[in-house]
């Protein structure tokens, strides 16, 4: 069964050989929304490979904030995880599921065994530190260059793309929190949103009404 769970999300990136390693020592867990993946200062034992679903990473300020990095996906892996992983070190990050979804656990010694015996391996790690170190320097020009009202929007829109949905069922406060912001600002940035015909503000969630940036 891990086999052919691992084949469907990772066989166009993987050779067979490897399928079959990752099968046989991967340990598949299931999440929920919500649920704490990884958390800041522990250290990492396993590696995640994504099978379904979405995790988004964030990272915590001084303040004790949280800050929203990136999101990973079906067939996706977490750059600063293979850094930990590889150094040994505790966690910077904190790894919350944004959906249901299932993970591959894959113990860390094989992480850097596999990286000298699968060239599909190396390519893939080294992939997966620059999709990811784009991502994380498209998050610092979001704070240093985007007005909030851009931020959000985008925010907004990359929500709705993880989530597969034009409905972002998220409250006020939650937004807030992970752009590190406060509640009243966001509110009032979404009441212009809604007034410019991009969102339609809901008891309980908001709905995008465009889609383009």
């Amino acid at each position: 069964m891990n086999n052919e769970i691992i084949e469907e999300a990772y066989g166009s990136i993987f050779e067979a050989a490897l399928i079959e390693e990752i099968a046989s020592v991967a340990k598949l867990v299931e999440f929920k929304e919500g649920e704490v993946l990884i958390d800041i200062g522990k250290y990492i034992k396993t590696m995640p490979l994504l099978i379904n679903g979405a995790i988004k990473i964030m990272r915590e300020d001084f303040d004790e904030g949280e800050l929203l990095l990136y999101f990973i996906e079906k067939g996706d892996t977490c750059a600063m995880t293979l850094a930990c992983c590889m150094g040994d070190k505790k966690s910077e990050i904190r790894a919350v599921a944004e959906t249901d979804g299932l993970v591959a656990m894959i113990p860390v010694h094989y992480m850097e065994s596999w990286l000298g015996k699968y060239q599909t391996w190396r390519a893939f790690v080294f992939m997966s530190y620059d999709n990811r170190f784009n991502e994380m320097l498209a998050a610092i020009d979001n704070i240093a260059f985007m007005n909030m009202d851009k931020r959000l929007y985008h925010y907004l829109l990359e929500t709705g793309k993880i989530n597969s949905s034009q409905t972002i069922n998220k409250t006020h406060q939650e937004i807030a929190y992970e752009l590190n912001s406060s509640r009243v600002v966001v509110s009032r940035l979404l009441k212009a949103l809604e007034n410019e015909g991009k969102i339609k503000l809901n008891r309980n969630n908001i709905e995008l009404l465009k889609v383009e940036e």
